[in-house]
């Protein structure tokens, strides 16, 4: 096998070296910056270019190798290269052929066109490592014109009630995704300090994102009437709020497509979004690669695996450590 599954992580003998591991090991490479993909304590790490940044930011001083997209490295016996995922800014499938053998491990994707991470593009392949954080019919994400005009509509309605709109995001993507929906015609927008230091890493790269405030003492609901504010999930519901007087929360999930999530998010407005492919998002992907093997990770393995079997393919369930877009918010300190 070009990659085996260990305690480890997904590991690649020829080149003696783990696909975002969970244990320290000598050698990752790392597929994009969240928390569940690059943990702390490996000797090296290699990632793309644009990814490096937001890993630095998080792990402190680590030693890490960039590489650009499409750039084929010899590391050992194996050909390495980095292609978009489309994920979050930075994130990457990773390629390994080993005599003339293809495996892809695409860690996490979205194959839509946000307007902020570098586009999905398909990686030929004999087999291909997936994940299934949405892998059910019933997720069907909404286009990002349609989220733009709910997410207005309702900023505009907490205008007009005298209330503060506050959504809760994940710090790294989809923060920066919604920022550049946004009208900041409608009124200023704020953010919590786990938003805006990665607004800063990411601004330091050269992302453009709208002129946003970050919320410090005296930053409250009189100095910026109408503003709309992002901040974590986990902010939501607790003491920081209270400098905003009266609220109206809302959540950004794929999450929210499901009946009574909201409820138990206690949010007043769910808004269908994520960086992460949608059930035919998925299956187009998968069939973009030509792989005859797939290998099922987090999320709905076991109806996706089985879902895939059917359609003809070779498909099993690997059991890793990665979160996904987790309900429990295991991403919100991302970044």
């Amino acid at each position: 096998m070009v990659l085996e599954f260990t305690e480890a992580g997904i590991y690649c003998p020829a080149a003696d070296a783990y696909i975002d591991p969970w244990r320290p090991v000598p050698r990752a490479l790392i597929t994009h910056g969240h928390s569940d993909h690059a943990r702390p304590g490996m000797g090296a790490y290699m990632a793309t270019d644009a990814a490096a940044p937001v890993m630095r930011h998080r792990l402190g001083d680590i030693r890490v190798e960039t590489t650009p997209y499409g750039v084929t490295h010899r590391i050992g016996d194996a050909n390495i290269s980095f292609h978009p995922a489309g994920h979050v800014p930075g994130s990457a499938q990773i390629r390994v052929e080993v005599g003339g053998e293809v495996w892809v491990a695409s860690g996490d994707y979205k194959v839509i066109d946000d307007g902020l991470s570098e586009p999905f593009e398909p990686v030929k392949c004999h087999a291909f490592i997936t994940e299934s954080t949405f892998g059910l019919p019933i997720y069907d994400w909404p286009h990002q014109d349609v989220l733009a005009r709910d997410l207005h509509d309702w900023w505009r309605q907490c205008v007009s009630d005298g209330k503060r709109a506050v959504l809760g995001v994940y710090a790294l993507g989809k923060a920066q995704r919604i920022l550049r929906l946004l009208d900041p015609s409608i009124g200023p927008i704020l953010t919590h300090g786990a938003v805006e230091a990665t607004n800063d890493v990411l601004r330091g790269q050269g992302l453009s994102l709208p002129e946003t405030v970050h919320v410090v003492d005296g930053v409250d609901a009189k100095s910026h009437p109408n503003a709309i504010v992002l901040a974590p999930p986990s902010a939501l519901g607790s003491a920081w709020m209270k400098r905003f007087g009266a609220v109206s929360t809302g959540f950004a999930s794929g999450w929210m497509r499901l009946r009574g999530v909201r409820r138990r998010r206690a949010a007043d407005r769910g808004f269908v979004v994520s960086d992460h492919a949608d059930w035919k998002g998925l299956n187009w992907a998968i069939a973009q690669t030509g792989a005859e093997r797939v290998f099922v990770t987090h999320g709905y393995t076991a109806q996706f695996s089985q879902w895939l079997s059917e359609q003809g393919y070779d498909a099993g369930i690997v059991q890793t450590e990665f979160g996904g877009e987790d309900l429990d918010e295991a991403e919100e300190n991302a970044a």
